[in-house]
């Protein structure tokens, strides 16, 4: 059996919103549904597809600082992955996605890193990986 990534699944307040902030990142629209209770996208990026649901009656997330939120057991975030992430730290610094004051940090496992949040306050995590893991 050879099991795959197809889609992280990721509830949001506001579609238009949301598109916006990962089209900044470099997601693609593929596909979309929508009704009078719920929309539906499908973003691409680099064979990996974040799956957007807006519901019309949404149930807000609790704030929460990213520690706590690891203790909470469930999905917490999803990685991107660059090349540069001083680059990557400047980029979205002019887009107006961070602060100047994110910290590039060196993770336990030995990456570099940096967390964002989307506009709802989903955790995007991106990871400088110079491993260049390929199936």
């Amino acid at each position: 059996m050879d099991f795959k990534i197809h889609h992280v699944a990721v509830s949001v307040s506001n579609m238009e919103k949301a598109v916006e902030f990962y089209s900044i990142l470099g997601f693609k629209e593929l596909t979309g549904y929508k009704d009078d209770n719920l929309e539906i996208k499908h973003l691409y990026i680099d064979g990996f597809i974040l799956e957007l649901f807006c519901f019309k009656e949404h149930i807000s997330k609790e704030a929460l600082e990213l520690w706590e939120d690891l203790k909470r057991i469930g999905v917490k975030h999803f990685a991107l992955s660059v090349s540069d992430i001083k680059k990557a730290k400047e980029y979205l610094l002019n887009k107006g996605i961070i602060q100047e004051d994110i910290e590039i940090k060196k993770g336990r496992t030995g990456i570099l890193y940096f967390f964002i949040k989307d506009p709802d306050g989903n955790f995007v995590e991106i990871v400088e990986d110079k491993r260049n893991i390929k199936p």
